[in-house]
């Protein structure tokens, strides 16, 4: 059990049981990019998620500004369409009122912030949270820890061993954990988790569960 004064959550199956087609996404940034002379093979396209595609990319330097604009409209297409019904995963309202008068609040997400604050007041639980860093907050998408980092500049008087992170993805565990913040796996793959070199704290199935790494 720890002692810590906030909490980062993941948004995308983590708080939100999203309809994201990750997989269509991903292909579509692909193809997208493609035209632009960067190919991925298929073991490539495994390893990588959209985020890292795009970061790749970016750091190749072969897209003009107008095309990085284009590609992150294919994203937002995907975002809002997976959007657009996506319920609360089970007990996150429940453990989110439960936290709330202890601990600072925090969302960080690779999603447009328009899109998650969309989603996150369409299942009233967007009052819960100090803040929501959104991609357009940092000029590096997870598993780059400067989220993470802008929450250490925000909440000044904090070190990274007073936070706590929660997400289902690799890419959260990796930029949680390059950020010195601890991190709990939920519902995750814990075979990719170690594949990729993130050993969280713990793994959850639900996510009640967090109370009991909690002083």
């Amino acid at each position: 059990m720890i002692k810590v004064k906030g909490i980062i959550f993941d948004m995308d199956n983590t708080l939100l049981r999203s309809s994201i087609d990750f997989a269509a996404m991903k292909q579509d940034v692909a193809a997208f990019i493609s035209t632009y002379g960067i190919r991925l093979s298929e073991s490539e396209l495994l390893r990588h998620t959209t985020s890292t595609i795009i970061e790749e990319a970016v750091q190749a330097k072969l897209l003009s500004d107008e095309a990085i604009a284009q590609l992150w409209d294919v994203v937002q297409g995907h975002e809002v369409q997976g959007m657009h019904h996506a319920d609360l995963e089970p007990g996150a309202k429940q453990l989110l009122e439960q936290l709330k008068p202890n601990y600072k609040l925090i969302v960080i997400t690779n999603n447009a912030y328009a899109a998650a604050a969309k989603a996150l007041q369409a299942n009233q639980i967007m009052h819960y949270f100090d803040n929501v860093l959104g991609r357009e907050s940092a000029n590096a998408l997870k598993p780059s820890p400067v989220a993470f980092y802008n929450v250490l500049e925000l909440y000044a008087d904090t070190t990274p061993e007073d936070w706590l992170s929660i997400g289902d993805s690799w890419i959260d565990g990796k930029a949680s954990l390059a950020a010195g913040i601890p991190f709990i796996a939920y519902q995750s793959d814990k075979a990719k988790m170690m594949e990729m070199g993130v050993e969280p704290l713990a793994f959850i199935s639900a996510l009640e569960e967090l109370h009991d790494y909690l002083i």
